[in-house]
């Protein structure tokens, strides 16, 4: 039986997509809690996946949400939606950036943190030495490879605990960036439209 055309119409709309005025927040919500298992199950080091989760949970935050809309007299729903639209940018930012901040001294040079983890690479690699000394005379080579691994696990996991860290510092500047960005942008939709009102102001009935 179909419907009939009243009842069709009284149906509220359940898109998500970009004609609603408030971002999705049960999604928002479940990418945080994405990212949040993403470095749950970081084991050991910093590993390139987890830049791809996080750039593959922002392209969804940045596609199917839209930033929050100040409408008159909700000022504060208006800011829980802010705040929580930027925690979750800057959550999403801070696991993309992880194994860069792992790797690269330019983007966290931390002179006095990173330092420490090629000595501790290297008394792992002599603690390695020490283990494997009755089998010095057998092969060589495995034992050098064997050195090697240690010590580049030892510096991989010193420099993703001093990382970890460190990230909130960088999720929470990502955050703040984004909250003026989109503040920014909200404020001057507004005064897009006020300009608009004043020059098409409504006729007399």
């Amino acid at each position: 039986m179909r419907d009939h055309p009243s009842l069709r119409e009284a149906r509220p709309s359940t898109s998500i997509g970009p004609d609603h005025d408030t971002p999705g927040q049960p999604g928002v919500i479940g990418i945080a809690l994405a990212a949040v298992l993403t470095a749950a199950l970081a084991q050991g080091s910093w590993q390139w996946f987890s830049t791809y989760i996080g750039v593959t949970l922002l392209a969804v935050i940045f596609s199917f949400y839209r930033l929050p809309v100040r409408r008159p007299g909700q000022g504060s729903v208006y800011a829980r939606n802010l705040v929580a639209y930027a925690l979750v940018v800057g959550l999403c930012v801070a696991i993309t950036l992880a194994p860069m901040l792992q790797r690269w001294a330019r983007l966290f040079p931390m002179p006095g943190t990173r330092g420490v983890c090629p000595e501790l690479g290297t008394y792992e690699g002599i603690r390695a030495e020490a283990a494997l000394a009755n089998l010095a005379g057998r092969d060589s080579g495995a034992l050098a490879h064997a050195q090697a691994v240690q010590s580049h696990t030892a510096v991989a996991d010193c420099l993703a605990a001093t990382t970890t860290l460190w990230l909130p510092v960088y999720g929470a500047g990502a955050a703040v960036l984004t909250a003026l960005g989109a503040w920014s942008l909200d404020r001057a939709r507004a005064r897009k439209r006020a300009a608009v009102a004043d020059r098409n102001p409504p006729r007399p009935g």
